[in-house]
């Protein structure tokens, strides 16, 4: 089975060099790795001391981050790499300061596992949240590195549980600890007769409560706000904006918004901006306008959502009427923010948590977001203990990367 396992790597290797050429993200994704050897050798000497985390896209390194930065403080003689699978997470992250090198994952070949980890030589490996990559563990395990997964997942639909996942099942040995988010996944674990398992919970959650202790002030949203009530709009697409535009335009309640949508394609941008008929700026116009004469501030650019969440009355996050469903709710959750959403938020356990204790919202109809937008505006106790429901989630949920560095420390001494 690991033979055809290496076959499909290869055949897929090779498409994705086709599809390249017509694709602009996968071009990334191929021409990214042909600079990692290369930036190994440039950054990690053969006489460092190295520790290496894996994240398959920008989610799962925000899970880990709060691990990175705990481990570099206690490892302070090592260099940290940090190795991504996606472009989506690289090219937003490439320029990171808590690493040493920042990589991408050269494809799960045994030629580029041997490689990659000749020039890594890592003292400890974290793998966070998923991915399995066969030829690289086993590398791992012949050469008795430590590894560890955190903030892991297991579901029953995985490979590891079907009765031909034997060679996939068997890439488990591997991991040195397994550091869970739940008892699922540790009963999961169990059933595969692994015992090497805690359940720490979710290093997310650390990350995002450590967000308050950072400095969130962005004048030009105050200025806009202008102590008016503010819904804040995060991650959208046109599926939520179809509903949320209609309430925007015909509300009268004294409310304003600030959108940061998903995409932000000039283009849909601007489809947006004029499906709107209230005075509406955009972030790339705000120099040249009094943001506080304006309904509507539409976010044309990235990397400032979590600062603005900070401003939030009420949140809505996008997502939830797509596939896979709703985007990141820690965040706006941890200033304490009632959160409004799609249907679509079952694979996601916050997301199902947070609606099931009532500090988030799920709407499937404009006639609810119409009323649940409604009562959130017009009573302040209500969206106040809604908002408490949410930072106290948030609160609660907290200690994840301390419990998984007692017992790495712990291994280490």
């Amino acid at each position: 089975m690991l033979f055809l396992y290496n076959l499909v790597i290869r055949f897929a290797g090779f498409s994705l060099k086709i599809i390249a050429l017509f694709n602009p993200k996968i071009k990334l994704f191929i021409i990214g790795r042909k600079a990692v050897y290369s930036t190994l050798k440039q950054k990690i000497k053969p006489s460092d001391k190295t520790i290496w985390f894996h994240a398959a896209s920008l989610g799962e390194y925000e899970q880990g981050l709060p691990v990175i930065e705990k481990i570099k403080t206690e490892f302070p003689n090592h260099k940290i790499i940090v190795s991504f699978f996606s472009p989506s997470g690289y090219e937003v992250r490439k320029n990171n300061t808590i690493a040493d090198a920042t990589v991408y994952l050269p494809l799960d070949t045994k030629k580029n596992a041997q490689e990659f980890l000749k020039l890594a030589h890592p003292e400890m490996v974290f793998f966070i949240k998923y991915e399995y990559w066969l030829n690289y563990l086993n590398e791992l395990k012949k050469q008795n590195t430590p590894t560890y997964l955190i903030s892991g997942i297991l579901r029953q639909n995985q490979l590891f549980f079907k009765w031909y996942g034997g060679f996939y099942r068997k890439a488990l040995n591997t991991f040195t600890y397994f550091f869970v988010q739940d008892e699922n996944s540790k009963k999961l674990l169990f059933q595969l007769g692994k015992t090497n398992v805690i359940v720490s919970g979710d290093t997310r959650f650390d990350r995002v409560a450590s967000i308050l202790e950072k400095e969130n002030t962005l004048d030009f949203i105050s200025t806009f706000k202008n102590n008016t009530l503010t819904i804040v709009i995060g991650s959208s697409w046109p599926k939520d904006e179809t509903l949320l535009t209609h309430f925007i335009n015909t509300t009268t309640l004294p409310v304003k918004f600030i959108i940061a949508p998903h995409n932000i394609k000039t283009e849909q941008i601007e489809h947006l901006k004029n499906s709107l008929t209230k005075k509406t700026v955009l972030f790339s116009e705000k120099e040249s306008e009094n943001l506080a004469d304006f309904d509507v501030f539409i976010i044309d650019t990235i990397g400032i959502l979590t600062k603005i969440y900070s401003y939030a009355d009420i949140a809505y996050v996008g997502g939830g009427f797509g596939n896979p469903g709703v985007h990141n709710l820690l965040e706006p959750a941890t200033f304490g923010v009632p959160i409004v959403i799609g249907p679509n938020y079952s694979h996601f356990q916050e997301a199902t948590a947070l609606v099931n204790i009532g500090g988030c919202i799920s709407i499937t109809t404009q006639k609810e977001l119409n009323n649940t937008f409604g009562d959130l505006i017009l009573d302040d106790a209500y969206r106040s203990e809604k908002g408490h429901i949410c930072s106290t989630f948030i609160s609660m949920n907290k200690g994840a990367t301390n419990s998984v560095l007692k017992k790495i420390l712990k291994q280490e001494n």
